[in-house]
């Protein structure tokens, strides 16, 4: 059988929608008590990951902030200010400004006017949801401390472009609104204290589906290995995907098998016979991808 499913050969070029060999981006969301939880998340993060930070905290727009500089304190990180048109580097850590909509556009952050839209001001679900767009496996959303559901759009957005998706464990967040609405809408891949947060992260750092060039198609093969998913797939929830877009299948499929923190599809295939919830969530990870998300169902 064959074990393993192929990675994406890393590509040196950015591809149709810019995302190419650009660093993978860590994009963390934050409101009442985040400033506690991502110093606590830098201080656990080792010096190099090869990961960008970029931190959305909700801020007030008419107060300079001095967020770079209280958090310079936690890392050897370069901790800096956002800037329109910086480029994202890795092992460095942006913060939004005041009154600012950041967002990201190939390698690059984009500042724009404070945005007001029907449901208030989201700065989280708006980075989060271009970051999705621009960064697909390569993004991952953290929500920590927080009042209300900003973000929990935003991490939807980054599972359905292949990315994954992190919240604060919600004993250890002095305000739980934020993570409990991600975690309560489904959407989170990660329910971890900062320390085992910081851990992941790094693992994640290095792991061929993130590290890999979003816009390389991945060798499209039905192996024995697909095949036997694909059945327990159908026994377990009546649909069949064995029709499906082979490359698209084989990514989710590569999705869960880095999220279970594993290498080899024979692996993956015990866990999936003997677990299955495991089932459904691989179940649920294919068919977000081809879901639409609306803010305003109606």
């Amino acid at each position: 059988m064959e074990n393993k499913i192929e990675s994406p050969t890393t590509s040196t070029n950015a591809g149709p929608a810019g995302h190419g060999d650009f660093c993978p981006v860590v994009g963390v969301g934050a409101s009442a008590g985040g400033l506690e939880a991502f110093t606590q998340l830098l201080q656990h993060l080792p010096k190099r990951t090869g990961l960008a930070f970029a931190l959305v905290q909700h801020l007030d727009p008419t107060r300079e902030s001095h967020l770079s500089d209280i958090l310079s304190r936690s890392t050897v990180m370069p901790v800096v200010e956002a800037k329109d048109g910086v480029h994202l580097e890795p092992d460095h850590v942006y913060v939004i400004p005041p009154n600012t909509s950041m967002s990201v556009s190939d390698g690059t952050l984009k500042l724009a006017a404070r945005e007001e839209g029907r449901g208030g001001h989201l700065p989280i679900d708006h980075f989060f949801e271009s970051l999705a767009a621009h960064r697909g496996n390569k993004a991952i959303g953290v929500v920590l401390s927080g009042n209300a559901s900003d973000g929990t759009l935003g991490l939807k957005a980054i599972k359905a472009a292949g990315g994954i998706a992190f919240a604060q464990e919600e004993a250890s967040a002095k305000f739980p609104g934020m993570p409990r609405s991600a975690i309560n809408a489904g959407v989170v891949d990660y329910v971890l204290p900062l320390e085992k947060m910081a851990a992941e992260l790094a693992r994640l750092g290095g792991a061929p589906y993130v590290r890999a060039a979003v816009d390389d198609e991945i060798e499209a093969r039905n192996t024995d290995g697909v095949r036997k998913i694909f059945k327990l797939l159908r026994t377990t929830t009546g649909v069949d995907f064995a029709s499906y877009r082979q490359t698209t299948i084989q990514r989710r499929i590569q999705r869960r098998l880095t999220v279970q923190r594993m290498e080899t599809l024979e692996e993956y295939l015990k866990v999936l016979e003997k677990n299955p919830e495991e089932v459904q969530g691989l179940f649920h990870d294919i068919l977000i991808h081809v879901t639409n998300f609306f803010r305003e169902p109606e």
